[in-house]
């Protein structure tokens, strides 16, 4: 077996669903594409994406040396139902990537170790990454032919739907590149349709202000009025247009499971409102949740029990009136005012 095919082999075996390989200079694209998005303004309070255009538009020019990118994906594909919790209004919606142990660390230790055995079988330089630098992944991930950039924006397959960590190797190995991946979304609308808060102002293209998953995370201070009403009980992330997506039946059973965390997975939104700093940090340590802050993190447990409907949770949004942070003060204010409105 030559080296690529071994190489396939040797990912597979780490836990990877997945393993292709493209050129940096394979992704012409994305610089206009990117312009666009940051240029309309749909990356909200994302500064870094505008500040690092250069290399997040050019992977060649992250590092100039690299010839090859190795890109993987690595299933996090749920064993429940992830819209099931929107139904309970007592409970908190978490994204199933951050119930369980924060995929930084896992992927990249995968990564790391796929690197040291690149290097063993022929000697060569490496950099890997997963989700850390300013590397177009799911770009990338398409013209290595893992996927296909849908119209949710996500990379999704054929073969293992679209619940997928992905990570990359570069290294100054010339391998074979695989052929780019073509759309096969067809005439499907479902991710569109299912988004609460109307992101996708078309296929393709999304704005992240209007995110779920940004407004939860990436977003600083009080949320928009007009869209606290629309996010439910989703007090991290967002899994609706990926759940809905009709590729999942081909979903591939995560390898890992401790990605699938019982602690963090639809608690309930008392208990979470009550946490102060040192109780939140350790209730979510080694979860990537843990990086927004207990401040931020109460915000969404407030919109979500103002969205309750909930009269029994009156008292745990009261006692947040006079927090400290002003922004909890907001959403607690705003949440009584939901509640006492019936």
């Amino acid at each position: 077996m030559d080296l690529k095919a071994r190489l396939v082999d040797e990912a597979l075996a780490e836990g990877f669903v997945a393993c292709r390989v493209c050129r940096p200079w394979d992704v012409p694209d994305v610089p206009a594409r990117l312009e666009a998005f940051v240029r309309d303004g749909f990356h909200g309070q994302m500064s870094w994406m505008a500040d690092r255009m250069t290399w997040r538009g050019n992977p060649a020019a992250l590092w100039p040396e690299a010839r090859s990118v190795i890109m993987l994906a690595e299933s996090y594909a749920p064993e429940h139902d992830p819209l099931a919790v929107l139904q309970d209004p007592e409970k908190a919606a978490i994204s199933v990537y951050a119930q369980g142990r924060d995929y930084h660390d896992i992927v990249k230790k995968r990564l790391k170790r796929l690197a040291r055995w690149l290097i063993a079988q022929e000697p060569c330089e490496v950099k890997v990454f997963v989700d850390t630098a300013p590397v177009p992944e799911k770009a990338l991930g398409q013209a290595a032919g893992l996927g296909w950039q849908g119209k949710h924006t996500n990379l999704l397959s054929r073969d293992w739907g679209n619940w997928a960590f992905l990570g990359s190797v570069f290294t100054t190995l010339e391998l074979e590149p695989d052929a780019a991946e073509v759309d096969h979304c067809g005439s499907c609308t479902a991710c569109q349709d299912i988004c609460p808060t109307d992101a996708f102002p078309q296929p393709y293209r999304l704005d992240a202000r209007r995110c779920i998953s940004y407004l939860t995370i990436e977003h600083k201070g009080p949320v928009d009025i007009d869209l606290r009403a629309q996010m439910g009980n989703r007090i991290y992330g967002c899994d609706d247009c990926l759940a809905i997506c009709p590729w999942n039946k081909f979903a591939v059973q995560a390898s890992d499971m401790r990605y699938h965390g019982a602690k963090a997975e639809a608690p309930d939104l008392a208990v979470l409102a009550g946490l102060d700093d040192r109780a939140f940090r350790a209730r979510f340590s080694g979860s990537p949740i843990k990086r927004i802050g207990r401040d931020r993190f109460v915000r969404n447990v407030l919109y979500a029990i103002g969205n309750s409907g909930l009269p029994k949770l009156r008292k745990v949004a009261q006692e947040l009136v006079e927090d400290p942070d002003p922004t909890v003060a907001d959403a607690a204010r705003w949440a009584l005012a939901r509640l006492d409105a019936g």
